[in-house]
């Protein structure tokens, strides 16, 4: 019998210390199951502050790195007068651009910038936008704001808006319609200049991919293209929109109110 049995006990051994090897393995990175999300370490969010020289900031940074920020008119927070729009590079709290453009609405036009920036993630962004074709520079200090975290809606963001927008050479109280398929169609109540084009919830973020197209006539813009973002405050029923074109020469910039 014991002839019979120790090759038994050999095969059970063999098979349990091959298991243990087996499950050993599979604790790593290929088990299967997707790993836990990561905290947030980038300078990703929406961003509100002011400006060293009296402006308010709204800024978003997506997850692709590339930022909006919108700056007003000093002492007029709900007047936009310019965005400087780029992509940057977020590592260990600082984040970087060397290829901002600031399309600015106040008469100095469209000037390259640079952006340095330290954060705390989901906390605080600050920094400062430096032009050196004008040996210029203003600092900044923002806070994040959670509304970021929220699912955008074309059901929420559907309505009539009101406000003023900047388009290339003009500043125009402007009406806004975004209907509930996500169409977004303007017109200047002044020059009657007309744009259509569609706003789409973004993956990530509470924020809109926006492309609309100038009609040409009236339109300053002539019949360009423009693409960007858009963010619906539904505490203040407020619609920002910024869209640039492919060149970064011509562009849209948007604040309007819905009842």
């Amino acid at each position: 019998m014991k002839s019979r049995i120790d090759p038994i006990v050999a095969a059970l051994f063999m098979t349990a210390f091959v298991l243990t090897l087996a499950a050993c393995g599979s604790s790593g990175g290929d088990s299967g199951a997707a790993p836990p999300p990561g905290p947030v370490t980038s300078a990703e969010g929406l961003w509100i502050g002011s400006t060293s020289d009296s402006r308010s900031l709204t800024a978003f940074v997506l997850d692709d790195s590339s930022y909006w920020l919108l700056y007003s008119v000093p002492h007029a927070s709900s007047l936009i007068a310019g965005v400087v729009q780029g992509s940057g590079t977020s590592f260990n709290g600082s984040f970087s651009s060397s290829d901002g453009i600031d399309f600015n609405f106040e008469g100095r036009g469209i000037n390259t910038a640079s952006v340095g920036v330290s954060y705390v993630a989901k906390q605080s962004f600050n920094g400062s936008v430096s032009y050196p074709s004008l040996n210029q520079a203003y600092s900044f200090t923002s806070s994040y704001n959670t509304d970021y975290e929220q699912t955008p809606s074309i059901s929420a963001v559907s309505g009539t808006y009101t406000g003023v927008a900047s388009v290339t050479g003009s500043d125009e109280l402007t009406t806004i319609v975004v209907s509930s398929p996500g169409v977004v169609a303007g017109t200047g109540l002044t020059s009657g200049c007309k744009f259509l084009g569609t706003a789409r919830p973004r993956a990530r973020g509470n924020l809109y991919d926006v492309s609309v197209a100038f009609g040409g006539g009236a339109c300053p813009s002539g019949t360009s293209t423009v693409a960007g973002i858009g963010y619906y405050d539904s505490s203040a029923k407020r619609l920002y929109l910024a869209a640039l074109d492919s060149s970064r020469s011509k562009g849209l910039i948007f604040v309007g109110i819905k009842p």
